[in-house]
C-alpha cells in the first residue's frame, strides 16, 4: 500500500494537527485526511477515536472548528478524521446538489452505475485503518472508537453496529439515525443502492440497533432542541424506541437552544471524548 503525503502540521495543545493525502484503491482516486497525534503519542501507541464529518464537509472542519484537540491531549487519544465521499473523479452529477454526491458519500458501499466508487463504507472501515497501522506506529489501531455528526452520525452507528468487534464505543451528533424515513436518506439511498428497500436496512441505524441482541456498551448522543433538521431529518425518538425494544443502552440528552452547527459540537464534544476515552482506555 503507497504511504500517504503529509500535507500540513500545526501544533495545537501540545500535541499535533497533521494532514495527509493518498491514493485510495478502494475509491479510485486522490483522498485526504487529518490526525492529531496527542503529546503521549511521542512515547507510547495511542488510541485511535474516528471522526466522521457530515453534509458538505471536508476532513478539515472537524479539526479546526471542534475544539475537540484540548480533550483529546488530555486523554490520549488520537483522532482521525476522514473526508466524506471521493473527489475529482468527475462523476456526472456529482456536485449538482449540496446533499448527493460531492461531500455527500453516506458512509455506504454504492452499487448503482456511475456510482460505483462511492464505497466510503469499505474505506473508513478497511482500507483506512489498514493505511494508519502501516504507515503510524505511534497509533494503537487495534483499540478503536468512532462518532461522529449528522450524515457522520449515521455512520458512526451504521460502522459500529456492523462491526462491533472493531470498536470500543461510538456517540454521535445529531445523526441522521433513520435514513430510510427522512428526505436526506431516501435521496441518498435511491440513487446509491437502487430501489431494494432492503438493501437499504443494512445502513438504518434504527433497523441495525435491532440485531444487536442486548449490546451492553452505551450509545451517547447529544441533540440540539433547536436544530432544524430535527423533525424531518434526524428523528432520533424512532432510534430511542428501537433501542428499548432490543435492550440497548441509550443517552440521549437534548440540548435546549442548541442547533445543528459546531457552536454545538464544541460545546460537548470534551464529553464525547471522556465518554470514548473510558471504552479506550478501559483495558
Amino acid at each position: 500500500m503507497e504511504g500517504p503525503t503529509e500535507i500540513s502540521s500545526n501544533k495545537m495543545f501540545e500535541g499535533f494537527n497533521r494532514r495527509y493525502k493518498h491514493y485510495s484503491p478502494t475509491l479510485g482516486c486522490d483522498m485526504t485526511f487529518s490526525i492529531f497525534f496527542p503529546p503521549a503519542s511521542v512515547s507510547k501507541k495511542v488510541p485511535v477515536l474516528y471522526w466522521l464529518s457530515g453534509l458538505t464537509c471536508t476532513d478539515e472542519n472537524f479539526i479546526v472548528k471542534s475544539g475537540a484537540q484540548r480533550a483529546a491531549s488530555k486523554e490520549s487519544v488520537a483522532l482521525v478524521a476522514p473526508d466524506t465521499s471521493p473527489r475529482g473523479l468527475n462523476v456526472e452529477g456529482e456536485s449538482d446538489s449540496w446533499d448527493f454526491g460531492v461531500g455527500a458519500g453516506f458512509y455506504l458501499n454504492a452499487t448503482q452505475g456511475k456510482w460505483a466508487n462511492w464505497r466510503m463504507y469499505d474505506y473508513v472501515v478497511d482500507e483506512l485503518p489498514k493505511l494508519l497501522s502501516s504507515h503510524f506506529h505511534q497509533l494503537d489501531t487495534a483499540n478503536a472508537s468512532i462518532f461522529g455528526h449528522s450524515m457522520g452520525g449515521h455512520g458512526a452507528l451504521t460502522v459500529f453496529f456492523k462491526n462491533q468487534n472493531k470498536y470500543k464505543s461510538v456517540s454521535a451528533f445529531a445523526p441522521i439515525v433513520n435514513p430510510i424515513d427522512c428526505p436526506w436518506g431516501q435521496k441518498a439511498f435511491l440513487n446509491y443502492l437502487g430501489d431494494n428497500k432492503s438493501s437499504w436496512e443494512e445502513y438504518d441505524a434504527t433497523y441495525l440497533v435491532k440485531k444487536c441482541n442486548g449490546l451492553s456498551k452505551t450509545i451517547l448522543i447529544d441533540q440540539g432542541e433547536e436544530d432544524k433538521f430535527l423533525h424531518n431529518q434526524l428523528l432520533p425518538h424512532k432510534f430511542e424506541e428501537a433501542c428499548k425494544i432490543a435492550n440497548v443502552p441509550l443517552t440521549l440528552r437534548l440540548q435546549p437552544g442548541y442547533d445543528h452547527s459546531f457552536f454545538f459540537i464544541a460545546t460537548f464534544i470534551d464529553e464525547h471524548i471522556e465518554h470514548h476515552s473510558k471504552a479506550l482506555h478501559a483495558s
